[in-house]
């Protein structure tokens, strides 16, 4: 999750804002060259061809828009199914996520995100479903304190060995030879995109408080796009109460199947 924003549960009302998903087959290519054209403000060494290439392998976007209608903000997911040695679980692989810098403090699409990923818990919640992201920024990986009480790399716990195992399992299945397990790192061959400097630049206030101290002593080469791979259970157990009230919360969505 590439996310150049730092919304949850704080900020802006969003009122004027409508977030909704949609099934990554079902967007037009006038829609994706705005998506693109959004991402591209946000990020270098990127393209066009990358941009699409990321998305074809995706299955749902959250996209956020404002009161007329524009494209504010969006967020690529995967679902997908996998075996963690002899244990079935799902993923939500969340991909690019970015949101307009004027409308930096809105919840709408944390909250439309918590409560997808509590529909897809629901239709099959004996099979493990676990949120996987790969962080190249402070503020992505601040989602993860915001959302839940345990997930990997956590600043003041270590991990059980399930977890630390399930990361490792699911990273190289996706990642291959670009993931490095002794460091949790994904270093692709050539880069997919950094920040631009302005999203990239930590404040001082910032860099003292814990879990933004922990990502960049694991991370210390996010400005070269160097990726976290994060894990995270989702369950109504494992989420903060204001995240866990919305992620039980009833929503329809295309393309969910128990199969997922």
């Amino acid at each position: 999750m590439n996310a150049a924003t730092l919304p949850l549960f704080r900020g802006t009302s969003e009122s004027n804002l409508n977030a909704s998903v949609v099934l990554r087959e079902s967007i037009p290519e006038s829609l994706v060259w705005e998506m693109y054209q959004l991402y591209a403000a946000n990020y270098l060494d990127t393209s066009a061809e990358l941009f699409r290439s990321d998305l074809s392998e995706k299955t749902h976007v959250l996209m956020l828009r404002n009161d007329v209608g524009q494209l504010c903000g969006f967020s690529t997911i995967q679902l997908y199914s996998s075996t963690v040695d002899t244990t079935a679980v799902r993923v939500v692989y969340s991909g690019d996520t970015i949101i307009a810098p004027a409308y930096w403090g809105s919840q709408a699409l944390a909250f439309e995100w918590i409560r997808f990923a509590g529909e897809t818990y629901r239709l099959n919640p004996d099979v493990p479903l676990y949120w996987l992201l790969i962080v190249k920024g402070h503020r992505t990986y601040r989602f993860l304190p915001a959302f839940a009480r345990r997930y990997v790399p956590h600043h003041a716990d270590p991990g059980t060995d399930i977890e630390l195992r399930t990361r490792a399992v699911l990273a190289a299945e996706k990642f291959g030879e670009s993931f490095d397990a002794q460091t949790g790192l994904v270093r692709f061959s050539s880069c997919l995109g950094r920040l631009n400097p302005s999203l990239a630049d930590i404040p001082a206030r910032h860099q003292r408080l814990p879990d933004v101290a922990h990502f960049l002593a694991l991370n210390p080469g996010y400005r070269n796009g160097d990726e976290l791979v994060c894990l995270c259970r989702l369950t109504p157990e494992n989420l903060r109460p204001r995240a866990a009230r919305v992620f039980c919360e009833p929503g329809q969505y295309p393309g969910l199947s128990s199969s997922d």
